[in-house]
């Protein structure tokens, strides 16, 4: 019966997750007995010998049941053998002296023991020493070495000895000149140690997996490489992103904090060409797709554009709150490929991005009208959809924005989403929309910004338009720093008008 629970089984590890609770009631307790058992000596307060046994016998009980889901948690596998040696020795050695302070304290016990009293002092002080550096390497094993100690300031720092503290790379920084970037040192290695390699580094190897160097990508982990050179949708790293936040296997972890939609893009990218070392951006080949993430790392504002302290109309549906979508019905759009993550868990809105189905089409778009009412950032660029999906398009209401570049779609299809009441942004770029088009919805209330480059639109529509409307801001170009301005999370496009011209 108990030969399961011994093994990496789903339920050892079922129960041996319970160990970050169960672990925290042996600290509460020997700290709670330490605390009684000071005050007591001392005269502080007035408390019975019998509320310190009471006390210290759930301190060992929790340290036992604590140590058994702690060995079941380890069959997982992942962790640094050494460290979780120390962890699991010194968390054994808790509940051993916990039992024996208890012992040599319990009023059955007591008088049978010889030395009893010598005794229970000293292993009463070992059990909580140890319970700190036991702490100490459950902090290192669950968040890298030294997590605890990381961030120890001056002076103790230096009278420990310690090296001063290093700066890390959480996220991504601005880069000056994108296309003289070497793609892995400043494009995928800052996106994995913002996002990957706290649970796969020396310290910590889930899965048997580090994150930290290319080689070690190649050898990958329990599952195999976690990239293959030259194919990013077939790599493991990628389709566990892809996968469903509740799915077991999704990376990160579901309440971690997720890779981006352009994010997950440009590593794909990355993989694509090869997973190249040292590479830059301009050695390489640069799908239209792959322009817009790409741009979105110089952190600039669009040139000609707002200012930088123009104040920015709050949208729309900033306080609009819908029902929750069905599981059922955002399962049906990953399954087609689509990628969909929630913006707000307050107001139930959603992002939906084909940047991974390159095949969505017209016989696919059904697969959001029951989503009409929690999608708001629609983002079907380089797709096969034509003027009969935005028909259907029309129907989500709470749209906000929409990207059809790289697409089929016409002036015909465009008039079909003039009666959207809350789009802001609207991309069209290398589509066949033209003047008509752009007349149409330029004329819709709540349109902050249209994108327009390399479509079928005149300078002279573009200029004209911009005149009639004063508060749309008309993009008839593509820099960097203009794309950027709109792939910002949360990002309200300004309301001056802008008429750029870079063809």
């Amino acid at each position: 019966m108990l030969i399961p629970l011994l093994q990496a089984s789903p339920w050892a590890l079922f129960i041996g997750r319970f160990h970050p609770v169960l672990v925290h009631l042996p600290i509460g307790f020997l700290l709670i007995a330490a605390i009684i058992e000071i005050g007591r000596r001392t005269g502080k307060i007035s408390v019975s010998e019998s509320t310190v046994v009471f006390v210290l016998f759930w301190s060992a009980v929790s340290a036992t049941f604590a140590c058994i889901a702690g060995y079941l948690l380890s069959l997982g596998g992942g962790y640094d053998e050494d460290l979780l040696d120390a962890h699991m020795w010194k968390g054994i050695g808790v509940a051993v002296f916990a039992w024996v302070a208890w012992l040599v304290k319990s009023d059955r016990l007591a008088g049978k023991i010889r030395f009893g009293k010598a005794v229970y002092l000293p292993a009463f002080a070992v059990a909580v020493v140890l319970t700190m550096t036991a702490g100490h390497d459950g902090g290192s094993l669950t968040h890298g070495d030294g997590y605890l100690t990381q961030y120890t300031p001056e002076p103790f720092r230096s009278l420990a000895g310690m090296d001063p503290i290093e700066e890390k790379t959480k996220e991504i920084k601005p880069i000056t000149d994108v296309q003289q970037a070497v793609v892995y040192r400043d494009i995928v290695q800052p996106i994995l140690e913002a996002r990957c390699t706290q649970c796969h580094n020396a310290s910590k190897k889930k899965g048997d997996l580090r994150m930290d160097e290319v080689a070690l990508l190649l050898k990958g982990g329990e599952n195999g490489p976690a990239l293959i050179p030259g194919k990013g949708a077939d790599s493991d790293m990628i389709k566990r992103c892809l996968l469903d936040e509740n799915d077991d296997n999704h990376m990160p972890p579901k309440g971690k904090p997720q890779l981006s939609t352009e994010q997950i893009a440009l590593l794909s990218w990355w993989i694509d060409q090869g997973a190249p070392v040292d590479k830059k951006v301009a050695e390489l080949t640069v799908p239209d797709q792959v322009k817009p993430a790409l741009a979105s790392l110089g952190g600039g504002a669009a040139s000609g554009g707002s200012a930088g302290g123009a104040k920015q109309k709050e949208s729309a549906i900033a306080s609009l709150k819908v029902t929750p979508a069905k599981e059922s019905d955002i399962q049906a759009l990953r399954k087609a490929g689509l990628i969909v993550k929630t913006l707000s868990q307050d107001q139930n809105l959603l992002e939906v991005s084909a940047v991974n189905a390159p095949q969505f089409s017209d016989k696919d778009i059904a697969l959001l009208l029951p989503l009409a009412e929690q999608i708001t950032w629609l983002k079907l660029g380089s797709t096969k959809i034509t003027d009969g999906a935005l028909k259907e398009v029309a129907k989500l209401k709470n749209l906000t924005k929409l990207h059809l570049e790289h697409s089929a779609v016409t002036d015909q299809g465009i008039a079909e989403i003039k009666s959207l009441p809350h789009l802001e942004y609207l991309n069209i770029i290398d589509t066949k929309v033209g003047d008509a088009g752009l007349k149409n919805v330029a004329a819709m209330k709540g349109l902050r910004s249209i994108y327009v480059w390399q479509s079928a639109v005149t300078d002279s529509a573009v200029a004209q338009t911009a005149r009639q409307h004063t508060g749309l801001q008309i993009v008839n170009g593509f820099s960097e720093a203009e794309v950027a301005q709109f792939l910002k999370a949360g990002d309200s496009t300004a309301t001056k008008p802008v008429a750029t011209s870079k063809k």
